[in-house]
């Protein structure tokens, strides 16, 4: 498995994950690939992101980074559409998209935001270090991000 950086949801290939996301009920892979077709989100403002995790050529997770559209602060970066194919959960894929995005942003912002109603997605998150936000309606988790770390190996 290798971590990618996308510059283009085409050569990704996100059918197997856009299928099996909306047979479960998930919204937001469908999201990801209208957004990026009507060129309003493609992750390519200063400091965001869009990473695959590929097996054998297949693109079997995807997660990606914004600067957090529900905040008027660039400081702000945002975890967004996580997904991983159901086959392979519970093998560091989606963690690995994670610490990416934490690696990533640590480049340009000051805290990484990110919102889950799936208590199973929050325990993850929170395994990797986000703190929960009871109090913020825009965010379940966040995390001050500390500068001084490189991305991690593939």
């Amino acid at each position: 498995m290798r971590i990618v950086r996308l510059s283009s949801i085409v050569s990704a290939d996100l059918s197997d994950l856009l299928l099996e996301s909306q047979t479960q009920g998930f919204g937001f892979v469908q999201r990801l690939v209208l957004e990026w077709e009507l060129g309003t989100n493609r992750f390519e403002c200063a400091g965001e992101a869009l990473f695959a995790a590929q097996q054998d050529g297949v693109t079997v997770g995807v997660c990606g980074l914004n600067i957090d559209p529900y905040a008027n602060d660039p400081s702000l970066g945002r975890v967004r559409h996580l997904y991983v194919l159901a086959s392979l959960r519970r093998r560091g894929i989606g963690r690995a998209l994670v610490e990416h995005v934490i690696a990533t942003a640590k480049q340009t912002f000051n805290t990484l935001r990110l919102r889950t109603k799936s208590p199973t997605a929050a325990a993850f998150y929170e395994a990797l270090g986000f703190e929960p936000c009871p109090d913020d309606a825009a965010c379940t988790h966040c995390m001050l991000l500390d500068h001084r770390e490189t991305l991690p190996k593939n």
